[in-house]
């Protein structure tokens, strides 16, 4: 037997919708990834890009379990001299890139080469719930119903 290997042309690419409102983060963000990398699917070949995309909105209203909000923090550099910079996900939220967010965490959970990049670059993520791609028609991807911990617990 042989074993089944997808090319480009076998590949058929849907758009699904997240809706980020009380979701725990780093479930969601693996979820996503999988869905970028196309694991969900049957044909899934680790050295081809199978995935869907992905459009993300509310990425304000996603939920940080713990003191994640207060403590965690990004760090990036400049490129100067002493030019370390590192703000807390409560800036950021505050901020005008909440939705900084969200792509980071997807992006740290797919592979970091050139195939990585390219999945990348069909994600979508949006602070507020209004998008440009209702065109496209996505399927919602209900992620709270998958698992009761994806979803903030009161």
């Amino acid at each position: 037997m042989k074993t089944f290997s997808a090319s480009p042309k076998d590949v058929e690419r849907k758009w699904y919708l997240v809706d980020a409102t009380d979701l725990v983060l780093g479930r969601m963000a693996v979820i996503v990834a999988d869905y970028l990398r196309g694991k969900h699917k049957a044909i899934f070949t680790p050295n081809q890009d199978c995935g869907d995309y992905v459009v993300v909105i509310n990425a304000d209203k996603v939920y940080m379990t713990g003191n994640k909000t207060e403590f965690k923090k990004y760090i990036h550099h400049t490129g100067f001299p002493g030019g370390l910079k590192e703000t807390t996900a409560k800036d950021i939220m505050a901020g005008k890139n909440p939705e900084k967010i969200v792509e980071q965490a997807i992006k740290k959970m797919i592979t970091r080469n050139p195939l990585g990049r390219k999945v990348m670059k069909k994600l979508f993520v949006y602070a507020g719930s209004e998008n440009p791609h209702m065109a496209q028609k996505p399927e919602f991807l209900d992620i709270a119903s998958m698992n009761i911990k994806n979803k903030k617990r009161k």
